[in-house]
C-alpha cells in the first residue's frame, strides 16, 4: 500500500521549500512544525546528509472535523509534507490523508480525508506547473 503522494521538481532545495509553503497556504494549509532533520542528525549524532526537512502542515477546519469524528486521531496530525533532496532533483512528499481512514477504519474521517487529498493534490500540482 502506498501511504505517500509525491512530486519530483528540478528546482534546488531552498526554492522548492519556498514554493511548498505557498503551495501549501494556497490550499489554507499552515505550517504547524518544522523538523530540520539534517540539521539536527548533524547536532545529535554527527551524522551528514542530504537536505531533509518535515513541515507539519494543518488545515484548521479539516483538523477540527477529524477531531470531532475521533479525538485520539490526532496521532495522525498534522499533515507530513516532507522536502528532500533525491540525487539532483527535490522531492516533495505528503503523507496520504487516506491513511487515516484506512488505520482508524472510521467512515466519519473519509470525508476529511477526501478534502485533505483534494487540497494536498491541488498543492502538489501547482509545484510541478511552476517548478
Amino acid at each position: 500500500m502506498r501511504y505517500d503522494r509525491t512530486v519530483h521538481l528540478d528546482a534546488d532545495f531552498p526554492t522548492t521549500v519556498a514554493a511548498v509553503r505557498e503551495a501549501l497556504a494556497a490550499q489554507g494549509f499552515g505550517i504547524l512544525t518544522e523538523i530540520d532533520v539534517t540539521a539536527t542528525l548533524k547536532a545529535k549524532l554527527g551524522h551528514d546528509m542530504e537536505d531533509y526537512l518535515i513541515l507539519g502542515a494543518c488545515n484548521p477546519p479539516l483538523a477540527r472535523q477529524a477531531l470531532d469524528a475521533d479525538r485520539t486521531v490526532g496521532l495522525l496530525l498534522p499533515c507530513n509534507v516532507v522536502v528532500r533532496t533525491d540525487g539532483d532533483r527535490t522531492a516533495v512528499q505528503a503523507l496520504d490523508p487516506g491513511v487515516m481512514v484506512t488505520l482508524t477504519g472510521l467512515p466519519a474521517l473519509q470525508p476529511v480525508a477526501e478534502e485533505a487529498t483534494r487540497r494536498l493534490d491541488a498543492a502538489l500540482s501547482a509545484l510541478e506547473t511552476t517548478g
